[in-house]
């Protein structure tokens, strides 16, 4: 998971004010409902003594935020006087939490989000076609292409001496119309980074995009006679089938960290180990194992790589007036300023990890810390 769009969170001080809550409204009794969740957190935060600019501008995002059907979160970070992220969650957070702390607190946000793949979805036929598309950070864009040809978009039977310069025109048409679908689907992949693209739809235009598009997008092109852009068509077929896609991506991706870390041995596994391959900059991807109960701490300094697992460490990199803060947040705010990814697992995908947690590293050199050489 690339951490970047943290990094406004780490570029200005705290303290933050970190508030996740259930926002659904799908309820006639949503919007009070709301109004008291909010109420409660906002009274949680007074007695952890935030600052009430602060708690007001959080208050702002929450109570003015559009709604979204369904079940759904919020995730709000703000300091000094100014709310710096807000998120929309997929489903409601585990529990409503408020916390004032010296660092954002990230983690529950981190893992609901899990692996981020950027995606695109083209619904084509003869005329056109509809996409759409996700990055990694979530934001949305979307196209509808209009086809340039429409003459005899039907292959028709005229019989006689015309029919096969008829046949001849109807083909033409189709395969100009997929030319512009198939530029305006690279356009998007360009733009988001895709990591797979769905081409839907209509059967024979499906299969001349499929041909036209470029060889670096063919080896993550999914194509589906699922989906129809008639008025009213159901695409739940579509819809399950993206979402399959996109999970089985984001299923490789931690496989394949998994398996990187596997090749190191014992390298990079364990708390200590971790925390001293973030002091050298050296980590590439942090493993950590989901667990909303943890309640580890770690002191830190100025500085991202300024962590460690007592305030001695810093006092031998010079940092004065070491903090003490929550582990996940300190190694977090690490991650973010050497610009390494982090991989969330589930407690059944890595049950034998060491403090829950391990890195594969960019290097390994004889001070690499790790088991085998502590």
């Amino acid at each position: 998971m690339q951490l970047s769009f943290l990094r406004p969170l780490y570029d200005r001080p705290g303290p933050w004010v970190s508030v996740y809550l259930d926002a659904s409204a799908d309820t006639e009794d949503a919007h009070p409902a709301l109004d008291l969740r909010w109420r409660a957190l906002r009274n949680q935060l007074q007695e952890q003594r935030a600052d009430v600019a602060t708690i007001d501008a959080v208050e702002r995002v929450v109570r003015g935020h559009d709604p979204m059907p369904g079940d759904y979160g919020l995730a709000v970070f703000g300091a000094r006087g100014r709310v710096v992220l807000s998120e929309y969650l997929s489903a409601p957070p585990l529990r409503d939490l408020a916390a004032y702390t010296s660092l954002p607190h990230v983690m529950p946000l981190l893992a609901q989000r899990g692996e981020q793949v950027a995606w695109v979805r083209v619904l084509a036929d003869r005329t056109g076609a509809d996409a759409m598309a996700i990055s990694a950070g979530g934001v949305p864009r979307r196209a509808h292409v209009t086809g340039r040809e429409d003459f005899q978009l039907r292959r028709v039977q005229p019989g006689g001496w015309s029919q096969s310069r008829y046949q001849r025109a109807a083909m033409e048409a189709w395969h100009h119309n997929a030319g512009d679908v198939t530029a305006a689907t690279v356009e998007l992949a360009e733009k988001v980074g895709a990591d797979v693209v769905v081409v839907a739809g209509d059967v024979r235009a499906t299969g001349v995009i499929a041909a036209q598009m470029p060889e670096r997008w063919q080896d993550v092109m999914v194509r589906t006679d699922a989906g129809s852009r008639a008025g009213g068509a159901d695409q739940t077929l579509l819809d399950d089938l993206t979402v399959q896609t996109i999970a089985e991506v984001a299923d490789q991706r931690v496989t394949a960290a998994l398996d990187r870390f596997g090749m190191q041995e014992d390298v990079g596994a364990g708390l200590d180990a971790v925390v001293s391959a973030l002091q050298r900059n050296q980590v590439d991807t942090m493993l950590i194992v989901d667990d909303p109960s943890a309640t580890g701490e770690l002191w830190i300094g100025p500085e991202p790589t300024e962590i460690a697992t007592d305030p001695g460490q810093l006092a031998a990199m010079s940092v004065r007036d070491p903090e003490k803060v929550r582990a996940d947040a300190a190694l977090v705010r690490a991650l973010v300023g050497t610009d390494a990814e982090l991989t969330v697992l589930g407690p059944d995908e890595a049950p034998e990890l060491t403090d829950g947690v391990g890195a594969v590293l960019r290097y390994v050199d004889a001070g690499t810390p790790g088991r085998g050489n502590a």
